[in-house]
């Protein structure tokens, strides 16, 4: 069970499903050498990907190249199906950050073969989030700071307003596809500067008002000293 702070309690994170946006950052689209989409680029990662803050990403095995990927995220707050993008707003409960970790390598090999790849985005420990869900009515994410440093170092760095596709277009787009439940997660994307994560790495992903998620990273199998 993940709690996170949230109003003078805490929220349960419990999602039926974490919604992803791919390449709702033109700069991020194009350093992965992608055209810049004309809709929303949508895929799911599993709720067992979840971990909380302070937690442990592992790197798994499989994969011999594992990018860090910060994102805004959005929790709703109840059910919708087919929602106008006017009324977007009103099933949103608050926001957070989600760190969406992702096996580039497996990813590439499985579009190179016209391939699905949810195993690229679906370890276990793959979607670090926190450190805390803001009420909606306490900020405004039109124009945040958006940012990711690895031990220290600065590696993402943007602001929101560079979306493409906001959060009421992507709310409008998805719940035409998918009906949401309360308690789902959408990820909205990450900016440029994605890169690859090592055993004994420390991560620190923050979003201005909301604050900083920070995880450590090892490699499967290992104990990190």
């Amino acid at each position: 069970m993940i709690r996170l702070p949230f109003r003078d309690g805490f929220y349960e994170v419990k999602p039926s499903k974490i919604i992803c946006l791919g390449r709702n950052y033109a700069e991020h689209a194009r350093e992965l050498g992608h055209e810049v989409p004309e809709e929303p680029v949508i895929f799911l990662k599993p709720p067992s990907a979840l971990i909380g803050p302070d937690q442990t990403i592992i790197l798994p095995r499989k994969s011999n190249h594992v990018d860090h990927e910060v994102e805004l995220a959005v929790i709703i707050g109840k059910r919708g199906k087919n929602i106008p993008r006017e009324k977007a707003m009103d099933y949103v409960l608050g926001y957070t950050i989600l760190m969406d970790i992702t096996a580039r390598d497996l990813q590439a090999e499985a579009k190179k073969k016209g391939l699905p790849w949810t195993v690229a985005k679906g370890f276990d420990t793959f979607a670090p989030i926190g450190p805390r869900v803001v009420d909606k009515r306490e900020i405004n994410v039109d124009d945040l700071e958006i940012g990711l440093k690895v031990n220290g170092e600065v590696r993402q760095l943007s602001r929101t307003s560079k979306m493409i596709f906001k959060i009421d277009e992507i709310i409008e787009y998805v719940s035409g596809i998918m009906t949401l439940e309360k308690g789902d997660i959408i990820a909205t994307g990450t900016p440029e500067g994605v890169g690859a994560l090592r055993h004994g790495d420390v991560l620190e992903a923050w979003i201005e008002k909301i604050g900083t998620l920070r995880e450590d990273v090892i490699a499967e199998g290992s104990i990190l000293c």
